[in-house]
């Protein structure tokens, strides 16, 4: 992986796994790390072990957006032993624990040289253009006829990415950046679409429908998605799980 100002991320694929983290020698660690985490998430821990056998979450496509910490990864290999395929990126650019982000990738019964995990595209540090880049490798799929059928957000980028995407293809055009109003961010993540749309004009209409529904965890994420539901651009179902039981109570 490469992170300099000057030169773009790049995607390092070994074993049959594509990702990009800091240092996948960090994985020992990190291993070390959830095992101990998972005493701490026993609901967790329960659902692997009454569901495990019947994989609920078989022929589910996540990609998720939620800070790559230790406790996200047991998160994420909880989906993953309940049958889904993942893939993740972090909802922060600073909030990655890079032992955890190589903990995923290595897998519990891989090795930093011939990893068996999950694709994680997440590091400590990330700048705008590196943060954006790693939410579009989140959602791209190998296979472009299997796009993401579900999205796990934090903050609501990801979703916004998909949904933005699908609009600005259907209309043929990425709006203009006004250098003078738009935010840095906001004029990453336009530039990010218009190189997507050059490339492949259809690529987020296929995942927006593809994607069966979006769990988002936070206020901001949720006031999102009313917005845009508001306006009639929601194209998929929504959980609000900011207000759920599980969360708020």
């Amino acid at each position: 992986m490469t992170t300099s100002d000057s030169t773009a991320p790049t995607v390092t694929h070994l074993n049959g796994i594509d990702f990009a983290v800091a240092d996948l020698s960090l994985a020992e660690f990190g291993r070390k790390e959830i095992r101990l985490a998972e005493h701490e998430m026993p609901g967790l821990m329960a659902l692997r072990r009454e569901y495990a056998e019947v994989l609920p979450l078989k022929g589910a496509r996540v990609s998720g957006s939620l800070h790559m910490t230790i406790q996200t990864a047991v998160l994420i290999e909880t989906l993953a032993a309940l049958g889904a395929e993942v893939r993740w990126a972090s909802c922060n650019i600073f909030s990655t624990q890079d032992h955890a982000a190589a903990a995923i990738v290595v897998g519990p019964h891989g090795t930093p040289e011939e990893p068996k995990g999950i694709p994680v595209f997440a590091w400590k540090g990330e700048t705008l253009e590196e943060y954006w880049w790693a939410a579009e490798q989140m959602l791209t799929w190998p296979e472009a006829d299997k796009p993401a059928n579900m999205i796990l957000d934090d903050g609501g980028d990801a979703t916004m990415l998909v949904l933005k995407g699908a609009q600005y293809e259907k209309a043929g055009v990425v709006p203009p950046t006004d250098e003078d109003q738009d935010s840095d961010e906001y004029k990453v993540f336009l530039s990010l679409l218009r190189r997507s749309l050059e490339a492949d004009s259809q690529k987020w209409t296929r995942i927006a429908d593809s994607v069966k529904g979006v769990t988002e965890e936070t206020t901001t994420g949720v006031l999102r998605l009313y917005q845009v539901a508001a306006a009639g651009e929601l194209t998929f179902p929504a959980i609000n799980v900011n207000d759920s039981v599980t969360k708020s109570k």
